[in-house]
């Protein structure tokens, strides 16, 4: 691509440019990062050449450093960048008198190095070495697929992430590519604009597409528009450059980019779910002070870093809630997976049955389970490892129809969408290896599950009737980490019922991570379970229905979670009226329905380490919350969602470390607290559906965080002046995401480029929607 090819960037070469020509007179480092084929190369040169920074710099040098690379052959491309010295001369030089010349050349002067196509640490150690002491605004700009590279040349040099076309550029770039100055004909252009759409933003896409347009009939563009992925990635310059990120990687890795090809499309993966699996696949290598979920969250990182993964949206706190990869590198993982007999994806079952023939892969993932034979794929993949299915069907379940047709050896089996009834499909109690099962619309679970005794993942969305019940049995599966109830659709959200019948001589779980839990609101019952999980960390507990327990509900009772060391991540949902006792070391608490006086919050207020808290619908009730001196010592994140309290009192040491501050439908709130105004920490403050008097009070806290110098604060703000009204419809932000855990949704963005610059945001919101005439509440 040629300068005059760079469409749409004006926006990414002014901020370069800026960053390059302005601030601090010692050395500084502009990166610019960005997954392979984004145009970070095309961008650098134009910021390169650009009159402002020619004149702004005494002397300009660059080179292409790329994967395989010598320090000698860097140091002379270096000198010879910008020199009409022959490179005869320099090669006659050794290593040493290379350096010496290069620190000549820029000594005493401020200079601008642009080293392309980075991919390590390593090559920029060595450069350093023959560079002047003295700066005078120097700086260094280099490109590269890695985001955090720049960490090692300063700390604090913020990367450059560079975004990619939306389709209207897409579109500007693929016309001039193929039509220079002129039009393109009015009947190339619906089709045009199609296919440019369809390129996702990526530069390199583009221009490979026009140049095989330029050689296709213009009556046949449509049928380059239903295979573009193939087309563009039979390109051999596109096939390389991805083949060149995969080999870089470490073999452990490798292994996690090529599991994307089990996704679809376009895919908006949930991360939990994601490291799950990987977990079960035993990707991932336990390392020393950490959990496997923490080390399989560093793996993805490390793909996000390299961009060859994109993170979308985030969680309240640091971690990243999901990811996608762009088209090209999701064709790239399909074929490659399948080339190394790792993946196979069916699309079509019949046509691909004859398609696997001897390459016999561990793992298939079907996304059309409409025709779905099992059995005919068990005797195709005897050895099958792991079966992940997708698409929405019911499977009959008899007993006499399926019994022996899933392959022994699975390990992970997810029926993704697929229902089977009310009925429990028996033949999976016979996978004695399976670590991962997910399934969808059950009824019950037999006491046989004890079969799975290396189970570890058991997730069941929507179940039926009782299907959350599970029986004693379950207790003897010593290896289960994750029990999830996932329920999208219900008013109440559901957990997993546990019988507490003889649990005196039952073994605990002392490895389970994560559980969904539904009890009826008894103490007693409450510490029989309890006890047998010594060492979660993350717990999610609501009241179970019962229409008849409705008249009693005030159970004016203490639950008691401060037995429980490890636990820092609580949810509450229900329990109206009763009261509680936390562990010290919980760090993030949401609370929804729980019905006490504000004064009871002091509570929550004393806990020592607690960061987030969310508090959602009624969980606290009366007109004033008074905080205490002293309260919520370390909270970063505050969530308030339709409390209906009336005066907010607060001391500036209650935010001396809060970052986020959400208020959404609190309709009574007068105003927050103008102590905000003094939180150094603040870094956003989202008001949505309140009075109009509390988007005042928060235009005041911005003009003193102005004042002090905080650039940093994003406010955000959707004010009505309501009057006063009570919203009880059940909506945190907890209730709706829990359903991504099986099923991604792709609304969550519009486009590949709308979530480019998310990296950082905390965005909670909401949106109601009904389903079979009942209202309920996702994420939007």
């Amino acid at each position: 691509m040629h300068d005059e090819d760079l469409v749409g960037l004006k926006d990414e070469v002014e901020t370069i440019t800026h960053r390059l020509t302005r601030g601090s007179k010692q050395l500084d480092v502009v990166p610019i990062v960005g997954m392979p084929g984004l145009g970070k190369t095309t961008l650098a040169n134009k910021v390169y050449n650009a009159p402002s920074v020619r004149s702004h710099f005494h002397v300009r040098r660059w080179c292409r450093v790329s994967q395989t690379y010598s320090i000698r052959s860097l140091l002379v491309e270096l000198l010879c960048s910008s020199s009409s010295e022959s490179s005869d001369e320099y090669h006659k030089m050794d290593e040493n008198d290379l350096a010496m010349k290069l620190r000549q050349v820029l000594l005493r002067s401020r200079y601008l190095l642009f080293l392309d196509d980075l991919w390590d640490v390593e090559a920029w150690n060595l450069l350093k070495k023959s560079l002047p002491n003295d700066a005078n605004g120097s700086r260094i700009l280099f490109t590269s697929r890695y985001q955090d590279l720049s960490l090692h040349f300063e700390p604090n040099s913020k990367p450059h992430h560079l975004r990619h076309l939306t389709d209207e550029e897409s579109w500007t770039l693929l016309q001039r590519k193929l039509f220079g100055t002129e039009d393109c004909p009015a009947a190339l252009s619906e089709v045009g604009s199609q296919i440019a759409k369809l390129c996702r933003g990526l530069p390199l896409a583009v221009v490979l597409v026009a140049g095989i347009l330029a050689t296709t009939a213009k009556d046949r563009w449509e049928e380059v528009a239903k295979s573009l992925s193939s087309i563009v990635l039979g390109d051999e310059y596109c096939m390389k450059t991805l083949e060149l990120s995969y080999s870089h990687l470490p073999d452990y890795l490798k292994s996690c980019l090529l599991y994307f090809a089990a996704f679809k499309e376009d895919e908006v993966i949930n991360v939990r779910r994601l490291l799950r699996l990987w977990i079960s696949e035993r990707f991932v290598q336990q390392t020393e002070g950490k959990s496997l979920e923490k080390a399989a969250y560093d793996y993805l990182m490390a793909l996000v870093n390299r961009s060859l993964v994109m993170a979308v949206g985030q969680r309240i706190v640091g971690d990243a809630k999901a990811c996608l990869l762009h088209d090209l590198v999701h064709e790239f993982c399909v074929e490659k997976a399948k080339e190394e007999s790792f993946l196979y994806v069916i699309h079509s079952w019949k046509a691909s049955l004859s398609l696997i023939g001897p390459s016999n892969p561990q793992r298939v993932c079907v996304h059309n389970t409409t025709e779905l034979k099992i059995w005919e794929l068990t005797l195709i993949c005897p050895n099958l490892r792991s079966l992940i299915l997708s698409g929405h069907v019911h499977i009959e379940c008899e007993e006499e129809y399926l019994g022996i047709l899933l392959p022994k050896l699975l390990r992970v089996l997810d029926f993704g969408n697929s229902g089977f009834g009310y009925h429990f499909p028996m033949e999976v109690v016979l996978l004695v290896h399976l670590r991962y099962l997910a399934l969808k619309g059950i009824g019950y679970i037999p006491s046989a599950i004890a079969n799975l005794s290396r189970l570890e993942t058991l997730i069941v969305e929507d179940p039926r009737g009782y299907g959350n019940e599970l029986p004693s049995t379950i207790w003897n599966i010593k290896t289960l980490s994750h029990l999830r109830v996932l329920d999208l659709f219900r008013i109440w959200p559901k957990g997993f019922i546990f019988p507490v019948e003889n649990l005196e001589v039952s073994p605990d779980l002392d490895r389970l991570d994560t559980l969904d839990l539904a009890i009826d609101p008894s103490p007693q019952s409450l510490r029989k379970i309890l006890r047998k999980l010594p060492s979660i960390p993350r717990l999610k507990c609501m009241e179970r229905w019962d229409r008849s327990r409705e008249a009693t509900r005030n159970c004016n009772e203490i639950l008691e979670f401060d037995g429980l060391s490890q636990l820092e991540s609580l949810h509450l949902l229900g329990f109206w009226g009763c009261g509680f006792k936390f562990p010290l070391n919980l760090k993030k608490l949401t609370l929804s329905y729980n019905g006490q006086p504000w004064s009871e919050i002091s509570t929550i207020g004393k806990l020592p380490n607690l960061e987030v808290l969310k508090l959602v619908n009624r969980c606290f009730v009366g007109e004033e919350w008074v905080m205490k001196e002293g309260e919520f010592p370390k909270l970063r994140v505050l969530i308030l969602l339709g409390l209906e309290f009336r005066n907010w009192t607060a001391f500036s040491d209650n935010f001396s470390r809060l970052e986020k501050l959400v208020l959404h439908r609190c309709k009574k709130l007068e105003k927050v607290p103008s102590c905000l105004g003094e939180c150094e920490t603040l870094e956003m403050i989202e008001v949505k559906d309140c009075r109009e008097s509390v988007g005042d009070s928060v235009k005041q806290i911005q003009q003193e965080q102005i004042d002090m110098g905080n650039e940093v604060l994003k406010i955000i703000m959707e004010i009505d002046n309501y009057d006063d009204f009570t919203d009880t419809s059940i909506s945190s932000e907890e209730e709706s995401t829990e359903a991504e855990e099986i099923s991604s949704e792709r609304e969550l963005i519009s486009s590949h480029h709308a979530v480019d610059n998310c990296e950082s945001e905390c965005t909670v919101g909401f949106h109601s929607s009904v389903y079979d005439g009942k209202p309920f509440m996702s994420a939007a």
